[in-house]
């Protein structure tokens, strides 16, 4: 009777890994992006390019898929190598004592016309803040190769100062030299790990 119970436990979670998909980043085609106010009048927009971004989806549908992001935050890069010095420094993302930022999913709702609202934990510096992305699902297609990839673009804006990136400089006429909203863009291409790839 043991053993009975076992093999059923057994073959229940089997059955629930089996219902899952797991999609990664394809890095090549995909972008974490950021843009910030620069002066009051204009704006910067630079990317991280070193991230990884998986997403678990639990059946046919990925609402309540779990979502982890991880970025390198040294790999910031906004075409300027002394500002990208000084975003690096304690002044901003202090890189070299925090190096990762993370974001984790804790809910993923559909809200109409493929999309989806993902609310979770974003870390910054240490500082762990709840924010919430609305995210557009751009479809399913295979590549040449045979491969299953989705589309996803998602957007959210923090306000830079919660995570402890509070350096500024304040203009003659008025306003700072960097804005504290910051808007950060998610444009994935996310490929489907073959089943033999999860399980090793």
């Amino acid at each position: 009777m043991k053993k009975l119970f076992l093999a059923i436990i057994l073959l229940f979670t089997t059955t629930l890994v089996a219902g899952e998909t797991t999609w990664k980043a394809d890095v090549v085609h995909s972008k974490v992006l950021f843009t910030v106010s620069h002066m009051v009048i204009s704006e910067v927009t630079g990317r991280f390019n070193d991230f990884d971004v998986t997403v678990v989806q639990p059946g046919n549908d990925f609402a309540k898929s779990k979502v982890t992001v991880s970025v390198k935050a040294k790999s910031i890069d906004t075409d300027n190598e002394k500002r990208d010095t000084h975003l690096r420094s304690e002044d901003f993302f202090h890189s070299e004592k925090y190096p990762e930022i993370r974001f984790v999913s804790k809910s993923f709702e559909p809200s109409g016309n493929n999309g989806y609202k993902i609310t979770g934990e974003l870390t910054i510096r240490d500082v762990t803040k709840q924010v919430t992305l609305t995210a557009k699902y751009n479809g399913l297609r295979k590549d040449p190769w045979g491969n299953e990839v989705v589309g996803f673009k998602a957007t959210t804006t923090i306000d830079r100062t919660e995570f402890g990136l509070k350096w500024n400089k304040a203009l003659e006429a008025g306003g700072f030299l960097v804005g504290d909203d910051v808007e950060m863009t998610f444009q994935m291409e996310l490929t489907k790990e073959k089943k033999s790839e999860t399980m090793r």
